[in-house]
């Protein structure tokens, strides 16, 4: 969807991109070293290397090998979409050096989706994207934020 938008971004003075993440799709919690290898080696970083992350571990999921390929055991689909849409914006990032694109993790949130088991109210989870989406041009870009906080990837 992003793609499609990007020539829409490019009329504009100053284009964001903020993608809604979470701290689940931190890199740590994915034991497969090849993957977290992959995942966080930046200057190699494309669209072609990130699906075939997706697509070793979909493989390894079907064959029922994915604890022994060492993927995440807990929430692992929603782990690796995670993890897969911060590599994502980087790329996103270095592709388009007039954007500021970050993901960010807005932390845990009551919603319908979570059967409003979350901590923050709607309102606090809403904070750090907006507070992304209006940074200043030439800020930086292709950044995890987990809330407010820059974070690792």
């Amino acid at each position: 969807m992003t793609e499609a938008f990007i020539p829409l971004f490019e009329l504009s003075d100053s284009p964001r991109i903020v993608n809604v993440s979470s701290s689940m799709g931190m890199l740590k919690g994915i034991p497969n070293e090849w993957a977290r290898g992959v995942l966080s080696d930046t200057g190699n970083l494309t669209e072609e290397r990130v699906d075939e992350v997706l697509n070793q571990y979909l493989k390894d999921i079907t064959e029922g090998s994915e604890e022994t390929k060492g993927w995440p055991t807990f929430m692992s689909a929603y782990v690796l979409s995670k993890a897969a849409m911060n590599a994502y914006t980087r790329i996103v990032a270095k592709k388009n050096p007039t954007f500021c694109a970050n993901s960010v993790c807005p932390g845990y949130v009551k919603t319908d989706i979570n059967n409003n088991n979350g901590i923050l109210p709607v309102e606090q989870g809403a904070e750090s994207p907006v507070r992304l989406a209006l940074l200043p041009n030439g800020s930086p870009s292709g950044l995890f934020f987990v809330r407010k906080e820059e974070s690792a990837f």
